[in-house]
């Protein structure tokens, strides 16, 4: 079967999960991140575990040509890819504090504008195929603004609104749009990002296995939620999180 799930950010955490689910769906897979190393492991354990085609590309989506170095090699390749996962992420720096620009227009390629090229690039395949499903990663902290950083949770909004405009736009023509957001969750993002201490000093009970939050997402994205916040818990707080009343409660100053 020549159908394949393109995801990004799949040597690790939430993408290497996506494959492994998407996987057992029966969906073929092409695999991209930047670590070559860790990324064909993933995709020997897929391997070895179900029986589907797997391919792997090294890409870094903080560089303007990466979503087409993708869509080009599918194209290439002869691939109908139906689901396109963008996962790929990161904490981003402090946009006052770190004063090297270059360093946050390299995050927002990555967190936004590579978001956009990829739905721009593969989303008319869908639309002439009449089906198509795209996953945008966002976050909880897209939800609401909040002092500090101010680089991941505004990044993370605009792939919340990007997803919605998107789920409107093409549910005519058979394609389903989500933006997936989660809370905490149990990969290694947060060492990566350099935040293990704050981890560790967190409550456990906001914590979610990675296992749920992509099985949540997938089966958000196939009931057609254009926005689909994982976790039982934080599908309660968002309510409360977009409600005009309590929403100010969480704008506090930061002291810089």
């Amino acid at each position: 079967m020549n159908n394949y799930a393109v995801i990004t950010g799949a040597s690790a955490g939430l993408g290497a999960e996506f494959a492994d689910q998407l996987a057992a769906k029966g969906l073929n897979l092409v695999l991209v991140a930047r670590r070559l190393d860790k990324l064909t492991q993933t995709a020997e354990d897929i391997k070895n575990k179900h029986s589907i085609d797997v391919k792997v590309l090294t890409a870094d989506l903080s560089q303007t040509d990466a979503a087409e170095h993708i869509y080009a090699y599918c194209q290439t390749e002869g691939l109908t890819v139906s689901w396109l996962v963008n996962n790929a992420g990161i904490a981003g720096d402090d946009l006052i504090t770190d004063r090297n620009w270059s360093d946050h227009a390299s995050f927002y390629q990555l967190m936004m504008t590579s978001v956009a090229h990829m739905c721009h690039l593969f989303a008319p395949d869908m639309i002439t195929k009449k089906h198509g499903n795209i996953l945008n990663i966002a976050s909880v902290a897209g939800r609401v603004p909040r002092s500090g950083g101010c680089n991941y949770g505004p990044a993370k909004a605009y792939v919340v609104a990007l997803s919605e405009d998107l789920a409107l736009t093409l549910a005519p023509h058979g394609v389903k749009v989500s933006a997936l957001c989660p809370g905490y969750t149990h990969t290694d993002f947060h060492a990566t990002a350099g935040l293990s201490e704050m981890k560790a000093k967190m409550p456990k009970w906001l914590w979610y296995e990675a296992s749920t939050v992509v099985r949540e997402g997938i089966r958000g994205l196939e009931k057609g939620k254009s926005v689909y916040v994982s976790g039982r818990l934080y599908r309660w707080i968002d309510p409360i999180l977009q409600s005009v009343w309590t929403r100010r409660f969480f704008k506090i100053p930061a002291r810089l």
